[in-house]
């Protein structure tokens, strides 16, 4: 497949964060998996087994575990973000070939994360890929309500004004490139092997490389920019 096919009227680029603009390999976001998987259990006080459960079943019912906290226990949204956050980035390697790539491609950059701007900005200091987006949409932008509802794509669009039918996002869980599709931008997989959490969730959701709303698969981000950007 030629994977410069359908991103020629493309003027904004939009990327999520975890697992998409870093390799799963790095096993940056496990850090963040199992500080969140502790604070419940010290929350709740119950035993590591039966606070991943509730993370996952959270995680997988409201698209965010924070979401479910919120909703089903009153958790205030900033007591989780700064402890699961707080983690080592250093794990990342500069990543020459993103770089090489991202700086080559025309159009605005964006940033649409259901994490905070500043474990963004920490992940791209990391990665040495600062510098280089325009903008940082993320989950406190949104009123904490996560992708893949419609509303935090709204709110997205509408705070970085552009036009989704110029657009491409990439994303590493598939139900997120869902609306995108809808919307009418150009939408891309980022399926990396090692990213166990994302093919969990693909799977239980029923979602594949397939499906009708991912129009493009990848599982290395930096040399698929590479082609779309020559």
């Amino acid at each position: 497949m030629d994977k410069r096919r359908g991103f020629a009227h493309v003027e904004t680029w939009v990327f999520d964060l975890d697992n998409t603009l870093y390799q799963a390999r790095h096993r940056l976001f496990d850090q963040i998996d199992d500080k969140m998987g502790a604070f419940i259990a010290n929350r709740f006080s119950i035993d590591r087994t039966e606070a991943r459960r509730m993370q996952k079943d959270y995680f997988f019912r409201y698209g965010t575990t924070l979401r479910g906290l919120m909703n089903e226990h009153n958790v205030h949204p900033d007591d989780f973000l700064s402890y699961v956050h707080d983690i080592d980035h250093s794990v990342l390697p500069v990543d020459e070939i993103l770089i090489s790539a991202l700086d080559k491609l025309e159009g605005r950059k964006l940033i649409f994360t259901n994490g905070t701007v500043e474990h963004a900005e920490s992940v791209l200091a990391a990665a040495g890929i600062s510098g280089r987006f325009d903008d940082i949409f993320d989950i406190k932008a949104s009123d904490y309500e996560p992708k893949p509802a419609l509303q935090p794509y709204q709110k997205f669009i509408a705070a970085t004004r552009f036009d989704p039918t110029k657009a491409a996002m990439f994303e590493d869980i598939a139900r997120n490139l869902e609306v995108p599709h809808e919307l009418g931008m150009v939408t891309v997989l980022v399926a990396d092997a090692d990213n166990e959490d994302g093919a969990m969730i693909n799977k239980l959701n029923g979602d594949s490389t397939g499906a009708h709303y991912v129009h493009h698969v990848t599982d290395d981000l930096g040399a698929f920019l590479h082609d779309v950007a020559l």
